[in-house]
């Protein structure tokens, strides 16, 4: 690999197909397993986790360790390319043929910058035999070089807090897996083609706002036929455009806050342009503004085997565009490891809002309800005005219900799992922890690693 390509794969961090690792460890066979069974990748020893190059020296020792570690995977796993290139030592590894492949530690794969171990339930339907390529990493024959935008690369490289100063796409399109030998795949078109629909068509978003609650009257479209992030933009700014502000006050400081909370707006507009079937063609990525409602689809339902039941209720994630996916985490635009449902509930629980409402059929479906208080504060409407305090109050109350059930059958839970069971996001775990240690009836005893709750049932009855 040339220097100045893996100097690029550094400076763009961690992602799908990198890791970074300081020294040389027999775990290693984990990052292993979990390239061979995603789309292969590159281990890179001697880089600590802020990208620093601390230096790694590749002994004989160690790769005869390495070359048994693979030999020992199931089925083996063969690794050609394992070398030093000036202070680090490189390992480079294919995807697999015979997917899956476990180690001694089980079964592994890579969600964006994440080696995480697979349940058995994640293996019944990620490794279904099939002969398909994903519409995403096809080559497309139709564009070269010249079609790809510079301009385009540095947006993503400033998006991702990238500082790069010599761009070469197809340096850039190979270090993230979306171009290869063959050419340059759909997701490079799509996040970097000049001209990304005169080369797929289906390559759009439709942006509108409706008077009303019915899809009738139409006060404002736009169609957006431009690349993802670009999509992404467009869409985050339509919507703060059409949605009401209210303004709080906090000492002496102001703050306008959108009626429906941005963050989670923004991470359903990421999931929808991540999650969306690109190979259906004349469908567009649709953003809809009504007087009652906020709705997004996106045309392909839930990818095989992820259910409506398995939904934010768990930390199984299933892509159908795993390149898309790691090329919006490198953004920092979504939560990784499929955490995205739980953090919208959890964000729309914060204001006082309720869950979405999330269908899929042919199209995946999720609808935000805008606030009362939005539309009827301006008739007077004083009970009205009162719902939503009254709606957050109960939502506390029955986080708070979980949470305590959830401590009294294992006083040892971490705030992450509360988080699942509660369907809030981590941020709001603490703050509901905090409230109750504040009230005397939840008490820490011992450090948040090895400690415990305890329920103090006096002070819960009152």
């Amino acid at each position: 690999m040339k220097p100045e390509k893996l100097k690029l794969i550094i400076a763009e961090g961690e992602g799908l197909s990198a890791e970074f690792k300081e020294k040389y460890t027999t775990r290693i066979d984990q990052d292993i397993v979990a390239f061979a069974n995603t789309n292969g990748g590159i281990i890179i020893l001697g880089v600590n986790d802020q990208g620093e190059i601390v230096g790694e020296k590749l002994t004989g020792r160690m790769k005869a360790e390495l070359q048994a570690l693979v030999r020992n995977c199931d089925p083996p796993i063969i690794i050609n390319r394992i070398y030093q290139s000036e202070k680090l030592v490189i390992i480079e590894i294919p995807e697999g043929d015979d997917k899956p492949y476990s180690c001694s530690s089980g079964y592994f794969r890579r969600l964006d910058a994440v080696t995480q171990k697979m349940s058995r339930k994640e293996l019944g339907f990620l490794f279904k035999k099939s002969e398909s390529i994903p519409y995403e990493e096809k080559i497309i024959s139709e564009i070269g070089w010249k079609d790809i935008s510079r301009e385009k690369i540095s947006a993503f490289f400033k998006e991702s807090d990238v500082s790069f100063k010599k761009i070469v796409p197809s340096e850039v399109l190979s270090s993230l897996n979306l171009a290869n030998k063959n050419g340059i795949k759909n997701a490079g078109v799509l996040f970097f083609a000049r001209k990304p629909r005169d080369l797929i068509l289906q390559c759009q978003m439709t942006l509108v706002a409706f008077k009303g609650k019915d899809r009738i009257h139409i006060y404002d479209r736009k169609e957006v036929q431009d690349d993802l992030l670009t999509q992404f933009n467009e869409a985050v700014t339509f919507l703060q455009k059409h949605l009401n502000l209210r303004s709080e006050i906090h000492g002496v400081n102001r703050k306008d806050i959108l009626e429906i909370p941005l963050e989670a707006l923004r991470e359903a507009v990421a999931n929808a342009i991540i999650h969306r079937d690109y190979s259906i063609r004349g469908t567009s990525l649709m953003v809809e503004v009504h007087e009652d409602r906020v709705v997004l689809s996106n045309p392909g339902g839930l990818p095989e085997g992820l259910t409506m039941a398995l939904l934010g209720k768990t930390n199984i994630s299933v892509r159908r565009n795993e390149l898309i996916a790691d090329m919006f985490a490198r953004m920092d635009k979504v939560e990784r490891i499929g955490t995205g449902i739980q953090r919208i509930n959890g964000l729309l629980w914060e204001a006082g809002l309720p869950a979405p409402e999330i269908k899929s059929n042919l199209f995946f479906r999720i609808a935000f309800s805008r606030p009362v208080i939005t539309r009827q504060a301006a008739a007077g409407d004083k009970d009205q005005n009162m719902r939503p305090k009254k709606t957050r109050e109960k939502a506390r109350e029955k986080a708070r219900e979980k949470i305590l059930d959830s401590i009294r059958s294992n006083p040892a839970i971490n705030q992450q799992e509360l988080a699942k069971v509660a369907g809030l996001s981590v941020k709001g775990i603490e703050w509901n922890l905090r409230k109750l240690k504040d009230q005397g009836i939840l008490l820490r005893i011992g450090p948040d690693k090895g400690g415990h709750w305890e329920i103090i049932p006096d002070r819960e009855r009152e």
